[in-house]
């Protein structure tokens, strides 16, 4: 029944938010477990409330636009996209390539590093019994 108590504080966080916004401060709180009916007919009675002290906003047309031209790019010839492909994915590949082989000198060094680190520790002290 958890849901009821967080529905209630809900409710009253609403309404509380109502009253502060309108600027009025109703007699009308919730009581601590209000029946459902009694909630829902509070909200509906908020709404209307507020519904008719608000005036709705005077209708503003927007601005018309201004008609403009697009402006499209000259198509671009068959070749001309092709060498520029094939430029972008040599391009590509390079930098994987180079990605690769820093990983892989990255690799090379830390495990040379780890080893020269295992190899010259100094052996444990012996068990005492």
């Amino acid at each position: 029944m958890k849901w009821i108590t967080e529905r209630d504080a809900l409710i009253a966080q609403t309404l509380a938010f109502v009253q502060s916004v309108t600027g009025k401060k109703d007699d009308l709180h919730p009581p601590e477990s209000p029946p459902a009916a009694f909630a829902v007919t509070t909200e509906i009675a908020t709404v209307q409330a507020i519904a008719a002290e608000t005036d709705p906003p005077p209708a503003v047309s927007p601005p018309a636009p201004e008609a403009r031209p697009v402006q499209v790019p000259p198509p671009r010839t068959g070749g001309d996209f092709r060498t520029e492909m094939q430029a972008r994915i040599a391009n590509f590949r390079k930098h994987q390539e180079r990605f690769e082989r820093e990983r892989e000198e990255y690799c090379a060094a830390t495990l040379t590093k780890a080893r020269a680190a295992i190899r010259d520790a100094a052996p444990p002290p012996p068990a005492s019994k």
